[in-house]
């Protein structure tokens, strides 16, 4: 069976570093693109982090660029998010997706068809 299983989230205080971790079984990874994306309860869900199959292109919304790292590693099916820095406005459930192209490096959900269940990140003193 497809399936994606984020790893990773915990506890951290503010200034502090977490590195998600994104697995994926019953299929390869190696020719999709993949998105981190966040969520708050009663919140829409906000895009995160985008890397194309290659790893060649990367994408960050503003609120988390220079601070956030993605990055894959194909050989191990795998798709990380090194998140530094951390903010309590970071608090959220991260959840990673995977796209069948890149595109404009856009974050846009309705191109994201297979999701996994998200791992909390809490960030606070």
């Amino acid at each position: 069976q497809l399936q994606l299983v984020e790893s990773g989230g915990g506890l951290v205080q503010p200034g502090g570093s977490l590195r998600l971790s994104c697995a994926a079984s019953g299929f390869s990874l190696e020719s999709l693109t993949v998105g981190w994306f966040r969520q708050v309860p009663g919140e829409e869900r906000e895009g995160v982090s985008i890397i194309d199959h290659t790893g060649g292109s990367t994408n960050y919304a503003d609120s988390v660029k220079g601070r956030f790292t993605i990055t894959r590693d194909n050989a191990k099916n795998t798709v990380y998010l090194q998140m530094n820095s951390l903010k309590p406005e970071d608090t959220a459930v991260y959840f990673c997706a995977t796209a069948k192209g890149y595109g404009l490096g856009s974050l846009y959900a309705p191109w994201f068809e297979n999701w996994g269940q998200g791992t909390q990140v809490t960030v606070s003193s």
